[in-house]
């Protein structure tokens, strides 16, 4: 029997093997109510037929929150102005998932009046610290369901799955193991173990699902112009779009040419390294057009601060702290930042490669006449020796070290 009384809990599902074994062991091991929560978030996964395979299984019902939008707007945007990319390469794409993820189970288990939440996250990876982070900052009173480190977890691994399933009748489609594991949501599709946990194997092309190889993407480059508002992408080629509807828009353009693909091997916040392969062609052209106005508009010294926070926001999305009170303060002083970030950036894709090709803004600090060699245009050049003998002064003092 189990040790604590649970009379209803909500599981985040996916209607795979995986989260259907844990739903059916749940409702067995703790005799209680199942709500099965899904959360779409831009993964283009058929929901069709999964409320049948969930009651199938042991729910009571079936909860699908379209959440697309909440997280282009709330998770992804935010984290987009501050450039934050974890480790020089990844673009946080399964991180910053899990907040929003998160937030709605937490509003789907207090709806039905839940006592606990559960996931199937492993005891080896990130997102059981980012799950279970958010379950503490948004309902500490719920208690959190780990199946894969529960004490009387019987499982160890697919086969015994796959046994139990069929044992059980549950409705799951029993094929071999893919020789990796897949993630996708709006931003991106990552890849890890299998056949990619050798870090001297290269990646299969036919395991891309969101660009073509780059060598296969088309002869002629493409330009694509992105505008800004307060720090935000609201319009691709002159055509405003919504958040979700964006970010979709600019995969479709990056993925035809190959933009976005990371092959990685990450230090993981539970202390091991662990390599992933990622694709994320939409954030990977939007970032780069980001960049593009803020070198137009921001302020040397505030963009020099604000990049210099950027590996400390990066790692606080990745470790799972979206909703901690040190993400939020400094998302306020990058947000103040980001204010005069308006402009459009044009931007050259080929053959994998993102180009800056142009960019413009009405808050420009960039003034020709002062930059050009070719003029005075108001810049007093013998000005420059005082500030350089200045400069130079404390390295004049070293000559006496």
């Amino acid at each position: 029997m189990a040790e604590e009384k649970i009379e209803k809990l909500v599981l985040a599902y996916s209607g795979g093997l995986d989260t259907s074994v844990i739903l059916r062991w749940l409702r067995d091991y703790y005799r209680c109510e199942v709500v099965a929560f899904c959360a779409d978030v831009g993964q283009a996964e058929e929901t069709e037929g999964l409320e049948a395979k969930a009651l199938a299984t042991g729910a009571s019902k079936l909860v699908i929150a379209d959440l697309r939008e909440e997280f282009a707007r709330d998770f992804v945007f935010p984290m987009m102005r501050a450039n934050a990319i974890y480790e020089g390469y990844y673009l946080l794409g399964t991180s910053i998932a899990r907040p929003v993820i998160a937030k709605g189970q937490v509003a789907a288990a207090l709806a039905e009046g839940a006592d606990a939440v559960a996931h199937g996250a492993t005891g080896k990876g990130n997102d059981q610290v980012r799950l279970e982070l958010a379950y503490a900052r948004l309902a500490p009173q719920l208690k959190v369901i780990a199946p894969w480190r529960h004490p009387e977890w019987p499982f160890k691994g697919r086969a015994d799955m796959i046994a139990y399933a069929a044992e059980k009748r549950i409705p799951v489609p029993v094929t071999a193991e893919k020789p990796y594991s897949m993630d996708r949501n709006l931003v991106h599709v990552s890849y890890e173990g299998g056949i990619l946990e050798d870090p001297w194997r290269e990646p299969y092309n036919d395991m891309f699902r969101m660009t073509v190889a780059p060598e296969e993407a088309p002869d002629r480059p493409e330009y694509v112009e992105v505008a800004f508002e307060a720090g935000n992408p609201v319009a691709i080629n002159g055509e405003r779009l919504s958040p979700a509807r964006l970010i979709a828009r600019a995969n479709e353009i990056g993925g035809r040419h190959g933009v976005g693909r990371v092959d990685l091997v990450e230090n993981r916040y539970v202390g091991m390294k662990s390599r992933g392969v990622y694709e994320s062609p939409g954030i990977t052209i939007l970032m780069h057009a980001h960049r593009a106005v803020e070198q137009l508009a921001l302020d040397r010294e505030t963009m020099h601060l604000r990049d210099s926070l950027v590996t400390r926001y990066a790692e606080m999305v990745y470790y799972g702290y979206w909703f901690a009170p040190e993400r939020e303060a400094l998302q306020a002083l990058i947000d103040a930042a980001q204010m005069n970030v308006v402009g459009t950036a044009r931007l050259k894709l080929y053959k994998g490669g993102v180009w800056i090709a142009g960019r413009r803004s009405p808050a420009s600090l960039y003034d020709p006449q002062i930059a050009s060699f070719e003029e005075a245009g108001g810049y007093r050049q013998g000005d420059a020796e005082g500030f350089i003998r200045l400069a130079a002064l404390r390295l004049r003092a070293r000559r006496r070290d």
